[in-house]
């Protein structure tokens, strides 16, 4: 309840509200920075407050049961149509489009955490790394989803696959803190690397309201980054 009064509906203002982030121009078409890097951020404060669990690294992280875990990913997948679609208040040619770039970047998501396994790991891809992807690829998109095409879809999917594992599986361990659900490796990190990425990829045929780097406007990148940080 405090965490929502007092961090959740403040960003949220900031960015939707017309606060100082509507102001600077950011653009966040449903909840990068308001949800997936505040929740990121937050998770890995609370985690360090917290400290790890008594039995951290001893005992299996793996999931009770990967048929669950694979259907709660599904349930995710589906239910973020509607997460991302829906942010349009509309159906019209962006909730459209919002929904194509979700599918593309969600599997392409999962395409690339499939090949990173594949390739440097001893064993065979996993259903649970191709979850993680499929969630890495979904937080990457959603910033980006009433602003980009496919093509931008596309490179932020792979790009968020490659994040999302590297926070995870490398982060995560270098850093050595005890994130059971890995927030900060896939939400915190992919929402800032799709938040990052809509600066760039925005284009005003999809959206008249965004511009990116690509179609003539580079200072986007600096508003996103600046947003990001906020």
């Amino acid at each position: 309840i405090l965490w929502v009064i007092l961090v959740y509906a403040p960003i949220t203002h900031w960015v939707w509200g017309g606060g100082f982030l509507a102001t600077l121009g950011e653009l966040d078409f449903a909840g990068g920075t308001v949800i997936h890097v505040n929740a990121g951020v937050s998770g890995l404060v609370l985690v360090y407050l917290l400290g790890n669990r008594s039995d951290y690294k001893k005992s299996s992280v793996r999931p009770a049961s990967v048929k669950l875990m694979i259907l709660g990913s599904a349930l995710l997948w589906f239910g973020w149509f509607g997460f991302n679609g829906g942010s349009q208040l509309a159906a019209d040619g962006i909730a459209a489009n919002a929904l194509l770039v979700t599918n593309v970047a969600a599997a392409t998501g999962a395409l690339s955490w499939l090949l990173i396994e594949w390739f440097t790991s001893k064993s065979k891809p996993t259903l649970i790394g191709s979850a993680s992807g499929v969630v890495s690829g979904l937080v990457g998109i959603t910033p980006a989803a009433g602003f980009v095409d496919v093509s931008g879809a596309l490179v932020i999917g792979i790009g968020s696959g490659v994040i999302g594992y590297l926070g995870v599986v490398k982060l995560k361990k270098w850093l050595g803190y005890d994130d059971t659900l890995d927030v900060f490796g896939i939400h915190g990190l992919c929402g800032a690397f799709g938040a990052i990425a809509t600066g760039i990829f925005a284009n005003p045929a999809i959206n008249e309201l965004g511009i990116g780097a690509l179609y003539g406007n580079p200072g986007q990148i600096w508003i996103q980054i600046q947003s990001v940080f906020y």
